[in-house]
């Protein structure tokens, strides 16, 4: 493809704005048009037999298009992989990742903080396929030495942590792993391949939950998974084996979104953290999770290793009864209630129960994740303020622990 040839060498802006782009191919079109398509025909034998000898898959529209093929192209450079492959979901190429490496009579080692959906499916089907599931801390890496046996082939790791934001020593983990010869598999959504390199420290399998800041306009649901060149022939397997295949406008809104995703990250780097600094003074709040605060215990390793930051960061408040939680979060008026994030709009989530195998955090009061959106950066502080004012200004069931509206049970207590 001529526009990622001449990619090469270009400041990061530039190359997303060409990465995935042929137009000399496609009649001249700015944009990848969508291909929609199961069934691809040959005009002769000859065609089809040589073809199904070069590449077995390209004959089947299960096996991607001109439009996916862009956009793994373009994921893959900005990763520095090998091969990128596109799944419907962040999950799934979460999930299919670790299928695609592990086998039964295997050992896993999971990082204590990673995304709850894959703690669920490292619990409940990986136990199930006979493939033994153990979790490490995410801030000792010699925990993760001690663990390791003969049969771990896998280890998976998340920085920052989901909800809680530890960031993990990366290099000094993948070095671990490379020594007992297991591969290391890392979800990188949070810093997108703009802001961390997961292969230039010796990650085997990154993964991108596309859904987030690369679609960018909570659009979309897809994920992206790329390997190195010792890993890539696993990935693939797994996800043809098992019939992995995205939908062509999600694609194409992903790759649209991957035009304006430096502009962008920039926006939700400054919003968040002057939203977290600001939020360290309020009285309602007991510690702000945010790697990119100085002070926090994880921004040396995140000044080492990172290149930026993203907009999603943790809050623990102090202790608070049902009364002023709820009304903290109906008293908000920028920020939506829900899942997901790394969309334009600011979000915000109620962390109920924390999942760990052992307790990390010493939090008092209840945890909630904020995504800081496009927004204006003074609006949000405003409108978190003074919804925490309101929450705040509700002391007579605040601790009184013969009232219905007691406080918040401690999240550290719960396993």
């Amino acid at each position: 493809m001529k526009y990622l040839e001449d990619s090469k060498g270009l400041d990061i802006e530039t190359r997303l704005s060409r990465l995935g782009r042929a137009p000399a191919e496609h009649s001249g079109m700015v944009n990848m048009p969508v291909y929609r398509g199961s069934t691809i025909v040959s005009e002769t034998l000859e065609d089809y037999e040589s073809r199904r000898q070069s590449d077995p898959t390209a004959n089947y529209g299960r096996f991607g298009s001109p439009l996916s093929r862009a956009l793994e192209l373009a994921v893959c450079e900005l990763e520095g992989g090998y091969r990128s492959l596109l799944f419907p979901s962040g999950l799934s190429a979460c999930t299919h990742s670790l299928l695609g490496v592990l086998r039964a009579g295997d050992h896993v080692l999971i990082s204590d903080g990673v995304y709850t959906p894959l703690r669920t499916f490292a619990d409940e089907v990986l136990s199930r396929l006979q493939i033994t599931v153990q979790y490490f801390s995410p801030t000792q890496p010699a925990e993760l030495a001690a663990k390791i046996t003969q049969k771990t082939r896998a280890i998976y790791l998340e920085s920052p942590s989901s909800l809680t934001f530890e960031v993990q020593n990366v290099p000094a983990l993948t070095a671990t792993a490379r020594r007992a010869d297991a591969l290391v598999v890392m979800d990188n959504t949070w810093a997108t391949p703009l802001y961390f390199k997961p292969f230039a420290h010796g990650v085997d399998i990154s993964i991108q939950a596309a859904t987030k800041y690369i679609v960018g306009h909570s659009d979309a649901l897809l994920g992206v998974a790329t390997a190195n060149e010792s890993a890539w022939s696993a990935l693939r397997s797994s996800a043809h084996d098992f019939g992995e295949i995205a939908g062509p406008d999600d694609i194409y809104l992903a790759l649209r979104g991957l035009r304006t995703l430096a502009v962008r990250m920039k926006r939700h780097w400054d919003n968040g953290l002057k939203l977290a600094q600001s939020l360290q003074s309020h009285p309602a709040v007991d510690n702000i999770l945010h790697p990119a605060c100085p002070g926090d215990p994880g921004h040396a390793l995140w000044k080492r290793d990172f290149s930026g930051a993203s907009g999603l960061f943790g809050v623990a408040l102090k202790p608070m009864s049902q009364l002023q939680l709820s009304t903290f979060f109906n008293r908000l008026r920028l920020f939506g209630i829900g899942w997901s994030w790394g969309g334009y709009e600011s979000l915000v989530m109620h962390v109920d129960p924390l999942k760990r195998a052992e307790p990390s955090l010493a939090l008092a009061g209840p945890l909630i994740r904020v995504h800081a959106g496009l927004e204006d950066a003074s609006d949000l502080i405003a409108d978190m303020y003074q919804a925490l004012d309101a929450a705040w200004e509700i002391t007579s069931s605040r601790l009184d622990p013969d009232n219905d509206d007691a406080p918040v049970a401690e999240l550290s207590k719960r396993a």
